[in-house]
């Protein structure tokens, strides 16, 4: 029995299987490990780069604000000694006495000083908004990260539904090979019999072999949409992979674009974003106000000083300061500078807002369409089936040649075909309408029937 504590499921699987193929000799194929969308979205989630970068940034963004705190608005304190072995020119500092004969040059001497040192602002409002202009950048950046993660978890999805197309076409098309081979089964046995021709028992050889050569073109593009999944999840390209969930139609409750607007702008990662950022310029405005505002501090120092260091004795210092901005003349570029920037972004969130309402009705319109193509798609299916059916029953009883039943097979294939199209653009319309609600990860599990 394998177990691996904490780790991940996918993890816990893999190396599971490692240790198994260890144990049992390298001849021995490992069976593949079943992948569900959710193991997917996760590993994905942890192998992106650019996921990755978006929480180094955020890393950085916290370590500026508490510089920016540290700096502006909590007390500065440091500590200093200091031992000295000095000489003075007096009357270099124009120390003389006329008609004394004090000497030029006084010393050597020592001293000593140890000593702490202390600030603190008490009053700064520039700073107080600018470190909440900090604050709302660093969530701005928060809201980055997660807008990198809902656009990978939105490529992953797309990567597994790709995988799952082909994996549904792989089925069919030996489900197709299946038929094929008791056709020409029942076309031998006929032919032997003195029922049919020698043209019927060539015909399904050829349809044999047409649909042996699909089936091999289908299970290499399912193999290459499973190696384009692992190369996104940061996996090794041999590792053995499976997909635990098969493409299946679930249909979804359809809602007014103008009820999901609201919700999808209180979730949409790339919109609070540009909000923050806004709200950040709107403090650095205030904080560019406030420079003309007057900053009151208090600093002190205390310690021991004296010419030797058993004669120190204890001193110490405190005062208030007030300082005034006369002119500065940089205060009004950088105005300048923030209202244009500011503008800047009240643009992309205009941009942004009628971005989010088209990307809403486009997948209401998409999942509307698909919904119906599925349901066309599987009624011509089942018409096509039924058709193989009686063309099967007619050759079988000797009232037709297996040109029906070759005919018939070609229409069930294409059948087939649009059914997998079918329900694939209806998942990837739900997959786009996840997106464009905001919470993406949620909605596609939610949409795709994972609790």
């Amino acid at each position: 029995m394998c177990e691996f504590g904490k780790l991940g499921r996918l993890a816990s699987v893999l190396l599971c299987s490692a240790a198994m193929l260890a144990g049992t000799g390298w001849g021995q194929q490992t069976p593949p490990y079943r992948l569900t969308l959710q193991d997917a979205i996760q590993q994905g989630l942890r192998a992106n780069l650019n996921v990755l970068l978006a929480g180094s940034r955020v890393e950085q963004d916290e370590g500026s604000q508490t510089r920016s705190l540290s700096a502006a608005l909590l007390p500065r304190v440091n500590a200093q000694v200091y031992a000295n072995y000095q000489n003075r020119n007096l009357r270099a500092f124009g120390i003389s006495v006329p008609g004394l004969p004090l000497p030029s040059v006084v010393g050597p001497f020592s001293n000593y000083d140890f000593r702490v040192y202390a600030q603190q602002n008490v009053v700064d409002l520039s700073s107080y908004r600018s470190l909440k202009a900090a604050g709302q950048a660093l969530e701005a950046g928060k809201m980055d990260e997660q807008d990198a993660r809902d656009l990978v978890v939105r490529a992953i999805a797309g990567l597994y539904l790709n995988a799952q197309s082909a994996q549904a076409r792989a089925q069919a098309a030996q489900s197709r090979v299946t038929d094929s081979n008791a056709l020409l089964k029942l076309a031998q046995d006929k032919h032997g019999a003195g029922t049919a021709t020698g043209v019927d028992m060539l015909r399904a050889q050829v349809q044999l072999a047409n649909d042996q050569q699909a089936l091999l073109e289908a299970q290499n593009a399912y193999k290459h949409a499973l190696l384009a999944l692992a190369r996104n999840l940061g996996l090794d390209p041999a590792t053995p992979l499976g997909l635990a969930e098969p493409l299946r139609f679930q249909a979804l409750a359809q809602e007014q674009a103008d009820d999901l607007l609201p919700g999808a702008l209180a979730s949409r990662a790339d919109y609070l974003s540009l909000d923050r950022q806004r709200q950040s310029l709107v403090e650095q405005q205030s904080a560019n106000r406030a420079r003309y505002y007057p900053k009151v501090s208090v600093n002190g120092n205390i310690g021991e000083l004296g010419r030797s260091i058993g004669g120190v004795a204890t001193t110490g210092l405190i005062q208030g300061q007030i300082d005034f901005t006369i002119f500065d003349r940089d205060r009004e570029g950088e105005a300048q500078q923030l209202a244009g920037r500011l503008k800047s972004v009240d643009d992309q969130i205009a941009d942004l807002r009628r971005g989010v309402d088209e990307d809403i009705h486009e997948a209401l319109l998409n999942l509307e369409s698909a919904s119906e193509q599925v349901s066309v798609a599987a009624d011509g299916q089942s018409l096509a089936q039924r058709e193989l059916k009686m063309a099967q029953d007619r050759f079988t009883a000797g009232t037709a040649n297996n040109v029906e039943v070759v005919t018939a097979q070609d229409e069930l294939a294409r059948a087939e075909e649009n059914y997998i199209l079918a329900v694939s653009a209806h998942v990837d319309a739900k997959y786009a309408l996840a997106r464009a609600l905001g919470d993406t990860e949620k909605n596609i599990l939610k949409f795709s029937g994972n609790p």
